[in-house]
């Protein structure tokens, strides 16, 4: 038989994946070190030293030798300490290699051993020692590189001595092969790179030149929000609400350190003080070892320069022009100090010039340090400069006293500028800031305003703060469309999770009474209750329809076009003949523009429509545009799906790299946004598995199998399970394989799947089965997909359901029917623009050509999936097939003598292997040798007992997982 392809798996799955952004960069540097070197730049505290921690934690265990040292401010005028820690650990029978001179020389710099400094004048550090030191240390160097690999770590590379930083570039300049080097740099507080001069200035003369070329310089980046949460986590801090925790993120910028300090002093106050959680209005506290040099830029400064800079924090969005009408008429002069000192950076916009603080810590510390009196004046002048009414708008909200109908109504009309300008977070602040100005007799404007809040907020992906207005509004509100308007909010805030909300649907329900404009509402959400929870299509369709008829009776043309896309997916889910006409219906004029725009939406399913159709570059155009739509203003949910099922288009037209850059994007948005991240981290297993690693991918599949089963989401489940399923089956392991990818097929046919270019499953579920030798399974499985594709004129699925099937004719001992099956499904795949699977189809066409002892046309078969799968950039199925050429090339692969499963048996037992795999039977092997057929039977009975076999399927597995040779 054939066996499904196997990639080489790359290592252990991870127990707990990483964030994405530092597992790359941590993968970038490795990649690189082997070529060159690498500098790692970033400020104090962004999280150089743990990348390198981590980079050493993988090479080290794989045999690499680690000489690290990491100087210090104080040690920085210390001669050769830089150097004395680098080569600690080095042992005398290493400085055994070196010549007398050069050891004596190289001991006593390294204070091991007693004797004075030579006779030159300047000891160790010039003239002739300094050169017989350099060479001396390159030797040492070139004895551990000659043992096995060797990374030498600079950490902090700016403190490092000069006279070790002068040998270091020496040994760069003429670095052997075997020697890598890693250096990290600190710069300045905005974590922009510093350049050679100021390199010289910190006393480094071009941390660069510490690395042997090319030098691939990488800038460690701020960490995530959803970094910074689980960074507290693990530092056991207490657990702050999420958008306490954004602002301590926009507050330490990503900066891991600051983010710690700052949450810790945050601590302090509310413990210690016995003080509430701070507002949104109140700044949080700045412990004085983040304060203090910050005060001391600052006070470096003139007084003019210092008023300018109060008025420039008090600004929401600061520019040049802004401080001029605010009074402060030499605000270009003294900006220009201000940069000078590294306070802030002068963007360059015509007519503008937007103001940036390089430090986020400095505006709170403006506004902590300036007496009241002063803050007001900067308000009132900024209130009175700004020609943004959200800009306005939050000036006035600082000058007023208490409630005030004037400034609420300036509030709610600046959320309104903000919603069209695609900013709902900010929409749903100053939304809140209106609600609170509302004067109490006022009810029903309060409420109508938290409720538009905390929409904006569902928008900007605050769930956190849209379930707390929410809960507020049920806490007051008596009228049915104030309560199921607040439920819906409830109700979308969960995102995949609607199982932990079950018990607000009756709730809902009863509070809409019979009003048919309600209904239809919660019905469109109790449709998607039932698909993801409930597990069943059908009634999800059920209430589709009846939101849809209860919408368009009432005029409500929002619900009604998400009724319908909802209604026109089950349907295609379902295999329904109408679901082109419902879709059709949900795209006609008039149109809604969140509908239009948002992941459940027509123009988002449009695209899945096309998928079926295998029309994959309009599909790719659809989502290219709404992702730029989306992008431009739109809710961080629907961007992350849309990223998602654009990931996916990519996958498909064998465009591997930049489909795992934009999974990886997805997920960011999710894991910054507090999202439901199982859609996400399936999206990244399928780049992973189609461009990355296997390894990687296995442990992006397993979490989203985790969350989607944290959630009880049954929609996404299955699709984790699938593409955990198909790494089993790429890494060999068929039985998990075969296990994953039967509760994928339970699961979708449980839930009504009738179509299966929806969820392409099929062919997989097959080969996996063919594998645990089960072939009539597997022709079950295809013969049902077979018919669903034929009756709904699904050719891509038909062409991946003719591989499946040559797996299993191949499985029944029918080699050359398998090659026919293949060739003819590489064809089909081809013309339906399917290149990784026509490639993978190709390895394995290739090995069945093998077994059948064609050679050339395996070799021909090999190569052109070779061309495809480099041409994709999917790293993993490209080692693999090399592999495959090679032993066809080598010629080690059909030989029947020598090697792997043929290396404990007898020439007759080989012989007899050979053909079993090849599918012969008894009769015809007993003709071929000229044997009887009893001999037969007895030498394959011994080959079973040695190879640990139990049918021809296992010896015919065996042969073509481990050729002979």
């Amino acid at each position: 038989m054939t066996e499904p392809i196997t990639l080489p798996a790359g290592g252990p799955a991870h127990p707990r994946p990483p964030a994405v952004a530092r597992d790359a960069l941590r993968d970038t540097v490795r990649a690189h070190l082997p070529r060159g070197g690498v500098l790692l730049t970033g400020p104090a505290g962004i999280g150089k030293t743990t990348v390198v921690a981590q980079v050493v934690a993988d090479l080290a265990p794989r045999g690499h030798r680690v000489l690290h040292c990491s100087p210090s401010p104080a040690e920085r005028d210390s001669a050769f300490l830089g150097l004395i820690d680098l080569l600690t650990g080095v042992g005398d029978d290493v400085l055994r290699a070196l010549a007398a001179h050069e050891r004596a020389l190289l001991e006593t710099t390294l204070l091991r051993s007693a004797q004075p400094w030579t006779t030159d004048p300047g000891g160790p550090a010039g003239g002739r020692d300094a050169l017989v030191l350099r060479i001396a240390v390159r030797k040492v160097l070139a004895v551990l590189a000659a043992a096995g690999p060797l990374l030498l770590v600079v950490d902090d590379a700016q403190w490092l001595d000069r006279p070790t930083a002068e040998i270091l570039r020496h040994v760069a300049r003429r670095a052997d092969a075997g020697l890598w080097v890693l250096v990290t740099l600190r710069t300045d507080a905005a974590g922009e790179d510093l350049g050679p001069a100021a390199d010289r200035r910190e006393g480094c003369a071009g941390a660069a030149e510490l690395c042997p070329r090319p030098v691939h310089r990488l800038r460690v980046p701020p960490m995530t929000a959803h970094e910074v949460a689980e960074l507290l986590e693990r530092h056991d801090h207490p657990y702050w609400p999420r958008a306490l925790t954004a602002r301590l993120h926009q507050a330490s910028g990503g900066n891991p350190r600051t983010a710690l300090e700052l949450s810790s002093a945050l601590d302090d106050r509310v413990r210690g003080e016995g003080r509430e959680l701070p507002d949104a209005a109140e700044p949080l506290p700045v412990p004085g070892s983040l304060r203090r040099p910050i005060l001391a830029r600052i006070g470096a400064l003139p007084a003019d320069a210092r008023r300018t800079l109060v008025v420039a924090g008090a600004a929401v969005r600061p520019t040049v022009e802004l401080l001029r009408r605010a009074g402060r008429q030499d605000a270009a002069a003294d900006l220009d100090l201000c940069v000078r000192h590294g306070i802030l950076d002068v963007l360059p916009e015509p007519g503008h010039g937007t103001i940036r603080f390089l430090d986020p810590l400095t505006p709170m510390v403006l506004r902590a340090e300036t007496p009241y009196e002063r803050l007001v004046a900067a308000h009132r002048a900024l209130a009175d400069a700004s020609d943004d009414p959200v800009e306005r708008a939050h000036h006035i909200a600082r000058l007023a006293a208490g409630p005030d109908p004037a400034v609420a109504a300036r509030l709610t009309a600046a959320a309104s500028a903000a919603r069209r300008r695609g900013a709902p977070g900010t929409a749903a602040r100053l939304g809140r800031l209106a609600a609170q100005y509302t004067p109490p007799g006022q009810a029903d404007a309060d409420i109508a305003r938290r409720l538009t809040a905390a929409e904006d907020a569902i928008e900007a992906a605050d769930l956190d703060f849209a379930r707390q207005l929410a809960h507020e509004v049920l806490g007051e509100a008596r009228r049915p469309a104030e309560r199921v308007r607040a439920w819906n909010v409830v109700i979308d805030s969960c995102g995949q999770a609607m199982a932990e909300i079950a018990d607000v649907f009756p709730e809902a329900v009863h509070d809409a009474a019979d009003d048919p404009g309600l209904l239809a509402q919660l019905h469109y959400r109790m449709s998607w209750r039932e698909w993801m929870v409930g597990g069943s299509a059908a009634r999800a369709h059920g209430h589709a329809v009846r939101a849809a008829h209860l919408a368009a009776g009432t005029g409500d043309r929002r619900t009604e076009l998400m009724a319908l896309t909802q209604q026109a997916a089950l349907e295609l889910f379902l295999g329904l003949p109408q679901a082109e006409t419902t879709l059709a219906a949900a795209l006609a004029a008039p149109h809604d523009a969140h509908a239009m725009t948002h992941h459940n939406g027509p123009l988002y399913l449009k695209h899945r429509f096309h998928l079926v159709h295998d029309e994959l570059d309009e599909a790719r155009a659809e989502l290219r545009t709404l992702v730029y739509r989306l992008r431009q203003r739109g809710s961080a949910d629907s961007l992350s799906h849309c990223l998602i099922g654009l990931a996916q288009v990519e996958i498909q037209r064998g465009r591997c790299r930049p489909a795992l850059t934009i999974a990886r994007q997805s997920l960011r948005i999710a894991e910054e946004s507090a999202l439901s991240q199982g859609p996400a981290w399936y999206a990244v297993s399928l780049a992973e598995t189609a461009g990355g690693s296997l390894s990687q991918a296995l442990t992006a599949a397993e979490t989203a199998r985790r969350h989607s089963e944290d959630d009880n989401d049954r929609l996404f489940l299955p699709r984790a399970l699938h593409a955990e399923g198909r790494i089993r089956l790429f890494s060999g392991e068929y039985e998990q394989a075969a296990e994953l990818l039967r509760r994928t097929a339970e699961s979708e046919t449980a839930q009504g799947q009738r179509d299966p270019a929806t969820r392409r499953w099929h062919a997989d579920l097959a080969e996996a089965l063919a594998a645990v030798g089960a072939p009539r399974e597997a022709g079950a499985v295809i013969t049902l997909a077979r018919h669903q594709a034929e009756r709904l004129g699904r050719p891509g699925v038909l062409a991946t359901l003719d591989r499946a099937a040559a797996t299993v004719s191949a499985a029944r001992g029918d080699l050359a029917r398998s090659a026919r099956q293949l060739e003819h499904a590489a064809v089909r795949l081809r013309a339906a623009g399917y290149p990784l699977e026509e490639a993978r189809t190709q390895v394995t066409l290739g090995r069945v050509r093998r077994l059948l002892g064609d050679e050339a046309a395996a070799r021909a078969a090999f190569a052109g999936a070779l061309r495809i799968f480099t041409k994709a950039g999917a790293r993993s199925w490209v080692s693999l097939t090399r592999a495959e050429r090679d032993r066809v090339q080598d010629g080690s692969v059909c030989a029947p003598e020598g090697g792997s499963w043929a290396e404990h048996l007898t020439s007759t037992e080989r012989s007899v292997v050979a053909r079993v795999a090849q599918g012969a039977s008894n009769r015809e092997i007993a003709a071929g040798l000229v044997v009887s057929v009893k001999t037969v039977e007895a030498a394959l009975t011994r080959a079973y007992r040695k190879l640990g076999a139990k049918s021809r399927v296992e010896i015919a597995r065996m042969v073509m997982a481990r050729p002979a040779g």
